[in-house]
């Protein structure tokens, strides 16, 4: 009988059924001496104690600013201290923290806050080019809901953040008394690649168990210290990082705002993390530091996070025996599954964590089905990845019409949980290992061929001079799509031409495969997450080609 692409996690260990609020006071109580949170830039840091008397502080300093339970409360800001601080007092009171990405310029700033309804913010005074207090004061004709601004650099922060008193401490004790594991914690916008951005809205037990979930399977104790350059307004930052760390009394290591390789290899150094998290650009750039010279003892590391793309494998080989990082894991999720739903774990072999993106977490179910129909396929067939459990989002906030559309009852199963589509496509072998072959909408049809992007650009990659590449389709009168292959070149490289490439991969793929045309670039259009944009490359594909 033919096997199908679905299988179920692991039911140990058993599901948080507490807040947010309730775990930080548990591990607080278990390990109030260590070391909870570093800000390396700003020369600061906080044992358990001292972070839970500030979250309990700021709490209060909510209440006095009279924000009710399950009021929006938005945060505008690179990583910094504050940001862990507002992430935690906000779930402490029953506040949906809204997180607001800090590339947002200002129609996207007035779209958050509008559709959120927003009534508070926390933001940065300004970071780089961009006037966070100036934006706010201009969105506010546009979003009446908008009441009260309060910047990190101001008095108004001092006064929130005052020592509580007695009082107030027993206040914040009521309200969290209040609150259950089903409540809703926080609003993530995603990316917005087409049409409008949909604020996922996910829980205290969405995200709560996600982060501690994923710390089992690293073997997270007190003893680590997770070194996070990656965006805290992400899941990956916020979750995989922040409550992964404090579920277990890790620590929180912030080694720059935004990410800077240096600052991150100095922090791992100075901090003894023994965790480091990226995607795999973030890798490639500490790697050539490492080429170049740099001098950091990096022998405390011993595992990890690689997300958000796939990895080549000689990236992930100098990452295990450069950066000592033997048990460095790979994760595949998305934000509306808070967001894990697949993780290699730390004795897979170096092949599985290259060519796989693990299999199901602990608790969670994952198809693979015909996107049309919602049947599951057959183990080895290609079809959309769906998952469901207690990761997957209430829905988007104020939009049940997206919710519908991507939460759907498989067929004949209309009682159960829904399943989140997740628009990928995936493969699943024998084992129960997943392979993402590509987006839906980014596969490439050309002349009725249907052609998954990332098999090619894993073929580009074994090309000794190509360090990247990216495959996308573009128009084309005669096959409807042809192919077009972006690739960074690497250090001291001549760039090579479409006839270059041509001629590289006849007789090892297949003819319809080899790209027609090729762009070499610098960098690749990315979001602040380290996602290449494909939608931007296609554009800018048609401009350059001249269709």
């Amino acid at each position: 009988m033919t096997e199908l692409s679905h299988a179920r996690g692991e039911s140990e260990p058993a599901l948080l059924g507490e807040t947010i609020g309730q775990t930080l006071a548990r591990t607080t109580a278990a390990f109030g001496d260590r070391l909870a949170l570093v800000d390396a830039p700003a020369r600061r840091q906080w044992t358990y104690t001292e972070f839970r008397r500030d979250v309990l502080a700021l709490a209060a300093g909510l209440l006095r600013l009279g924000v009710a339970a399950g009021d929006r409360v938005g945060l505008w800001s690179p990583n910094r201290a504050e940001w862990v601080l507002t992430q935690y007092a906000t779930a402490e009171i029953g506040a949906i923290l809204v997180n607001l990405n800090p590339a947002y310029r200002q129609h996207e700033l007035e779209y958050a806050l509008i559709q959120s309804g927003s009534s508070v913010v926390f933001a940065a005074e300004r970071y780089k080019d961009s006037d966070y207090a100036g934006m706010l004061d201009a969105a506010r004709p546009q979003a009446p809901e908008l009441g009260t601004v309060v910047l990190f650099e101001s008095p108004e922060w001092a006064d929130a953040n005052r020592e509580a008193s007695a009082d107030e401490l027993d206040a914040v004790a009521a309200r969290a008394a209040t609150l259950t594991a089903d409540d809703a914690i926080n609003i993530q916008y995603t990316s917005g690649t087409t049409g409008f951005p949909k604020g996922a809205t996910l829980t205290h037990r969405n995200i709560g168990n996600n982060g501690y979930l994923v710390g089992e399977l690293l073997n997270y104790s007190e003893a680590d210290a997770i070194c996070i350059p990656v965006p805290f307004y992400h899941c990956f930052g916020m979750v995989m990082g922040n409550l992964a760390a404090t579920s277990h009394g890790a620590a929180m290591v912030i080694p720059a705002p935004t990410f800077d390789p240096e600052a991150t290899l100095a922090a791992v150094a100075e901090y003894g993390c023994t965790s480091l998290y990226g995607v795999p650009t973030m890798f490639i750039a500490e790697l050539a530091l490492l080429d170049a010279g740099a001098d950091h003892d990096l022998s405390t590391l011993r595992t990890g996070v690689m997300a958000g793309s796939p990895c080549p494998e000689s990236v992930m080989r100098q990452v295990v025996d450069r950066m000592h990082m033997s048990e460095v894991s790979i994760c595949y999720g998305m934000t509306e599954t808070s967001p894990v739903s697949t993780q290699t774990r730390v004795d897979d072999t170096l092949e599985l964590r290259v060519t796989t993106v693990g299999r199901v977490g602990p608790h969670l179910e994952i198809s693979v089905v015909d996107p049309m129909t919602g049947e599951i396929l057959p183990r080895g067939t290609t079809g959309e990845f769906c998952t469901r459990g207690y990761s997957v989002m209430q829905g988007y906030w104020n939009d049940p019409e997206k919710t519908a559309e991507a939460l759907r009852h498989a067929p004949g199963d209309a009682d159960g949980q829904p399943w989140m589509r997740t628009g990928d496509l995936a493969v699943m072998d024998p084992n129960g290992y997943v392979r993402i072959t590509g987006r839906i909408k980014d596969m490439v049809i050309r002349g009725g061929e249907n052609i998954y992007p990332r098999e090619i650009e894993e073929f580009l990659y074994t090309h000794p001079d190509i360090l990247d590449a990216q495959v996308i389709g573009v128009p084309d009168t005669t096959y409807g799509e042809e192919l077009m292959a972006w690739i960074r070149m690497r250090d001291g490289a001549l760039e090579l031409t479409a006839e270059d490439v041509r001629a590289f991969a006849t007789g090892k793929i297949a003819r319809h495969k080899i790209p027609r045309y090729v762009h070499v670039v610098k960098e690749f259009p990315m979001t602040v997450t380290g996602k290449v944009r494909k939608v931007q490359m296609r554009e800018e594909a048609v401009e350059i080609l001249g269709l």
